[in-house]
């Protein structure tokens, strides 16, 4: 692994001597769309899975047709659910552009090919194979408070019989953004790891001077071919957000609650007594995220560090009654594209999400297990033994919709909505029995540490509004130690990669769901409870009391031997029975509900983790708040 040699400005972008300058296509990228089976619907899914194409071209070429049709022509027949050739610009010779496209017939899946005719280039024929190797997360990092990352961490799969030698990366990136389709060499920087047969690997870069926010074209050398992915390149953070939180932003009580719930992030844009506030917002600072527009306004240095991302789009796969198509959606965010915000965009269900894969910068995903609106049919769930609920669906199949979302999106990171108190949801009255409209705190954590466990890299809480938060105060501490507990291991949330899961049963019945992130320095793994039921009298889901468990996690090549194992919680660091096995390691312990352990073979992590913990401890206990005075606020 190498650093990045200091980078010039993008005005002075010259071509590599080793750059190709032949007009053709130099890669293709099939990402293909996947479902998660374990969710039931009222209607059926459509059978056919189709891909995310992205075709890397090289020189003065423009897109023609694909199989004789026009993306325009493919749109209207149903073949495809959006595309984003309509802008495209012939550019100059030893110039990158990439040409990307959603399936939606099987027509456009993996293993299937088509002609190309395109100016400039002529006709070809382009494969689909069902990809053997791929670039699994792209995360761009970088110093607190800075919007431009000096770092980039691209982990790789390699789902091959055969080992895979990384020798080289470059970069493509744009003279200026609004020429974002047109992209121009870096250097060719040398690689050097081997990634093991159906293992994962990652390289590291890292640039004495940031890196334009932008996109950028990723180009990895390997002994089996070049890996090829596009991407917006933004500055990661781990936001923990708030939904409804703009009316009471003027009264520092309320900050105050939210800043010990470790909240930093909010859908809001400008609130008049707080963002024009500096005293005020420099205390308590929350991230902005809505539609940020006029851009002049926004994408400017000084608000910079302070967005999140651009969302406004709300739903579309509901759209208020009207589904929105896909490729309305991209056109709506096409003007964020010369800008330096990443866009978010929300996905509500994931029967037919797939066809709007790849559409924004940072998608994320709505969906609540008990009390809620839903997608999904909850009576059709045959979970325990015959007793089927109206009030509330499988609590781990919010982890089936994160990897499903993951998947369609890979290498951009994701993020959830998490359910949270939320006073609306159908008033007082019961449903299936059930008498409260928000989930327990055990249902609140376990919701939560699903979607965590799948290496997401925000998480948003639905919704932390004044008068939510007082009917269920109850859902407080929770809250907060979920957030202590994500600013404990935020780095390798940040750093790392899906990889590993698997779901334990026991006498036939569901016990436990397994899960790693794996991080250049450790692995977090994760156990998360399924032996849970539902209250035939209050109709909620409780967990039973701790039982003995052991846990075999496979471990990524380079912390295989590990030299530490430790469970992590809120309240701290603790010693578990441990021990090396093979390629893994075995875990014995006495849990419910949930566990986290870190894995590593670096000295001093523990130490590491703890101040972490100190530091949020310490940023709880400046923002101490009473009731009364919150109540004092919605009188």
């Amino acid at each position: 692994m190498t650093a990045l040699p200091s980078l010039v400005t993008l005005l002075s972008l010259v071509l590599s001597k080793d750059a190709d300058q032949t007009a053709g296509i130099a890669g293709v990228t099939v990402t293909p769309h996947v479902v998660a089976e374990s969710m039931q619907y009222r209607r059926p899914r459509d059978p056919g899975l189709s891909a995310k194409v992205q075709l890397f071209v090289r020189g003065p070429v423009l897109p023609g047709t694909f199989d004789g049709k026009t993306p325009a022509e493919l749109l209207k027949a149903g073949e495809w659910s959006w595309h984003d050739m309509a802008t495209a610009s012939k550019p100059p010779a030893g110039a990158l552009t990439v040409w990307t496209f959603n399936g939606k017939s099987a027509r456009w899946g993996t293993g299937g090919r088509f002609s190309l005719e395109a100016d400039g280039l002529g006709k070809s024929e382009v494969a689909l194979p069902p990809p053997e190797r791929w670039i699994s997360a792209v995360t761009f990092l970088g110093p607190p408070g800075k919007p431009e990352p000096d770092t980039v961490i691209i982990h790789i799969a390699n789902a091959s019989d055969a080992p895979l030698k990384v020798g080289s990366l470059r970069l493509w990136l744009p003279k200026e953004r609004r020429e974002w389709q047109i992209l121009w060499p870096r250097s060719q920087e040398r690689m050097e790891t081997v990634i093991p047969p159906r293992d994962r690997g990652f390289i590291r870069l890292k640039s004495d001077k940031p890196l334009p926010l932008g996109y950028a074209a990723i180009e990895v050398g390997t002994d089996r071919g070049t890996l090829w992915e596009h991407l917006r390149v933004k500055r990661e953070a781990f936001d923990i957000g708030g939904g409804w939180v703009a009316d009471h932003l003027r009264n520092e009580p309320y900050l105050r609650l939210l800043t010990r719930l470790h909240v930093n992030m909010g859908q809001i844009q400008g609130v008049p007594g707080y963002t024009d506030r500096p005293d005020l917002y420099n205390r308590h600072p929350i991230k902005l995220s809505n539609r940020l527009w006029p851009l002049e306004e926004w994408d400017t240095d000084a608000w910079l560090p302070k967005i999140h991302a651009v969302e406004f789009l709300g739903e579309p796969q509901y759209g208020g009654g009207r589904p929105v198509p896909p490729q309305e959606v991209f056109d709506k965010l096409l003007p964020y594209r010369v800008s330096r915000l990443p866009t978010s965009l929300t996905h509500s269900e994931e029967r037919v999400w797939r066809h709007y894969a790849g559409l924004s910068d940072y998608p994320h995903y709505d969906a609540y297990r008990v009390v809620a609106p839903a997608a999904d049919a909850w009576r059709q769930y045959d979970r325990w033994g015959g007793n089927r609920i109206s009030w509330g669906a499988p609590l781990e199949t919010i982890g089936d919709m994160s990897r499903s979302l993951r998947e369609l999106n890979r290498p951009m990171p994701c993020a959830v909505w998490s359910q949270g108190p939320h006073d609306g949801w159908g008033g007082g009255f019961r449903v299936g029995g059930r008498a409260r409209r928000s989930p327990t705190p055990d249902e609140l954590r376990a919701q939560a540490l699903h979607a965590l466990s799948t290496r997401v890299t925000s998480l948003y809480w639905f919704n932390l509004s004044l008068k939510s938060l007082l009917k269920f105060p109850d859902t407080w501490e929770p809250i907060t130690r979920i957030g202590r507990e994500i600013r404990m291991l935020e780095p390798f949330y940040l750093e790392g990669d899906a990889y590993r899961f698997e779901r334990l049963t026991r006498d036939g019945k569901p016990d436990w769901d397994l899960a790693s992130i794996a991080a250049p320095g450790a692995a977090v793994l994760f156990a998360n409870d399924l032996a849970y039921q539902p209250d035939p009298k209050e109709s909620v889901f409780t967990f039973g009391e701790p039982r003995a468990a052991s846990f075999r996690f496979v471990l990524p090549p380079w912390l295989r031997g590990a030299e530490d194992v430790f469970r992590v919680d809120a309240d701290g660091v603790h010693d578990v029975r441990w021990s090396n096995d093979g390629d893994a390691v075995l875990i014995e312990d006495r849990r419910s509900r949930d566990a986290i352990y870190l894995a590593t073979r670096m000295k001093g992590l523990r130490s590491e983790v703890e101040t972490r913990r100190q530091a949020a401890l310490a940023r709880e206990k400046a923002n101490t708040v009473g009731r009364e005075e919150l109540e004092k606020l919605v009188k």
